[in-house]
């Protein structure tokens, strides 16, 4: 009986062995499957959610303390060659045609407007109302020399003037020998909206005597409770900034409109 039952015993442990061997196989083929794939968008959501951030994210995302402006920053030189090739393929969103003139900084390291340090080799400009780092092409009418730029400061505070150019700028425009041209500026990319939101203020003046600025801070500031009136030191003369709670366009607007030619010159003028 032994002698008989032996290759039965024997086949049954091959067919043991080859049925435990496959279900290894199956295991080892299932281990390998790749990860569950997710379409193109949700992968990115998957990935943003779940990658922990830089730390320039982190700071953008903070709570700025009241009154501070963040910093706009541009590309080295003011522009990009992706921005060359914007304005080359884009319609302008806005046009406006007033006099430019050129400025310089009163002293090296000088910050402009937009948190950076001024360069007058950047092709920048300062204009009083767009939003900061806004993409323009000024061109000088008389002459057709046409440059693209963005806005990095805010200026010209004097009537009649709608932009301030670099010194790079205003050779690229050919108004740097004149001084000044009229000019039309075309408005191709803003990075906030223009007609809405915004932080806004009224810059008065400017002041020849500081003790002037001084005393018309004071007056201000009994005028308009809750707003922040300063007074500071422009180039060879002196300003005040009122800025009104919330940094709001329209009391700001309202605040300009009151102000007696004898205050001072008010320019409406956007922070950001």
């Amino acid at each position: 009986m032994r002698g008989v039952w032996k290759p039965k015993r024997i086949w049954l442990v091959i067919v043991v062995a080859l049925l435990a061997g496959a279900a290894g196989c199956r295991h080892r083929e299932k281990s390998q499957v790749s990860p569950q794939q997710f379409p193109p968008n949700e992968l990115a959501e998957s990935i943003s959610q779940s990658a922990p951030k830089t730390q320039q994210e982190a700071a953008t995302n903070q709570t700025l303390p009241p009154g501070r402006i963040p910093e706009t920053e541009l590309p080295p030189g003011g522009v990009s060659a992706d921005d060359l090739r914007y304005v080359t393929t884009h319609r302008p969103i806005l046009s406006e045609v007033g006099y430019a003139t050129w400025y310089t900084a009163p002293y090296k390291g000088r910050k402009a407007a937009n948190g950076q340090v001024f360069d007058d080799t950047a092709m920048t400009a300062a204009h009083r109302t767009l939003p900061m780092g806004s993409l323009i092409v000024v061109t000088n009418i008389e002459t057709g020399q046409r440059a693209t730029m963005r806005v990095s400061d805010r200026g010209p505070f004097v009537e009649g003037r709608i932009l301030d150019l670099t010194i790079a700028s205003a050779k690229a425009t050919g108004i740097y020998a004149s001084g000044s041209a009229r000019v039309r500026v075309d408005v191709y990319q803003t990075p906030k909206p223009i007609d809405t939101g915004g932080r806004w203020c009224v810059q008065i003046g400017a002041f020849h005597s500081e003790s002037a600025a001084i005393r018309l801070k004071n007056q201000l500031a009994r005028r308009y409770e809750g707003s922040n009136v300063i007074e500071f030191p422009g180039e060879k003369s002196y300003w005040v900034r009122i800025r009104p709670q919330g940094d709001d366009r329209e009391i700001a607007e309202s605040i300009a409109s009151r102000l007696h030619p004898a205050e001072g010159k008010a320019f409406l003028t956007r922070l950001d």
